[in-house]
């Protein structure tokens, strides 16, 4: 990394000796790397679930390598529902983050009026590097891309809300749409 540059997600997910967790809470996200991919899904039904794939090889490989040296990987979807169909198409794909070694669980929007939670998705690395994601209204990442904080208030305050979010949260595959 150079000076007075933010680390890369790839940086932060291979620095993480103990857990890394993502809390994500939007319904739908314009990610462009994926649209031809949930066209598809959404013409055909299928969807890209090869672990080796040019779109999911390297992420596999960098949980594969995170779990491999000790690190807890887990994923919370807060949901709404009916879901959308972006959250179908999410659920569909999940198959390839567990073979990946994450953890995945879905959480009701219904279900956490009682929670605190910060007002965009993260991910927490060993419960004191915060790294926020911000997205427009129509789920593109926004300008302003990403935030990485380590103020010790704001790592406590992601901790308390993703575990909290994850006893409440139901597995993966028990987890029906």
């Amino acid at each position: 990394m150079r000076q007075n540059e933010q680390p890369s997600f790839e940086e932060l997910m291979t620095a993480a000796t103990r857990t890394a967790v993502h809390l994500e809470m939007r319904d739908a996200y314009g990610v462009s790397d994926e649209a031809e991919d949930f066209r598809h899904w959404k013409r055909t039904g299928e969807r890209d679930t090869d672990p080796s794939s040019a779109y999911w090889g390297p992420w596999v490989k960098l949980v594969q390598d995170a779990v491999r040296r000790g690190v807890e990987v887990r994923r919370v979807r807060i949901v709404s529902e009916p879901v959308s169909d972006y959250i179908k198409y999410e659920h569909a794909g999940s198959v390839v983050n567990i073979k990946a070694g994450e953890s995945v669980r879905w959480l009701p929007r219904r279900q956490t009026s009682g929670l605190a939670l910060p007002g965009n998705d993260f991910w927490l690395f060993d419960e004191k590097t915060v790294l926020f994601n911000h997205f427009s209204g129509d789920g593109e990442a926004s300008p302003e891309g990403r935030e990485l904080r380590t103020d010790p208030e704001v790592a406590e305050l992601a901790t308390r809300a993703f575990d909290a979010a994850w006893a409440l949260a139901t597995p993966h595959d028990q987890y029906k749409i």
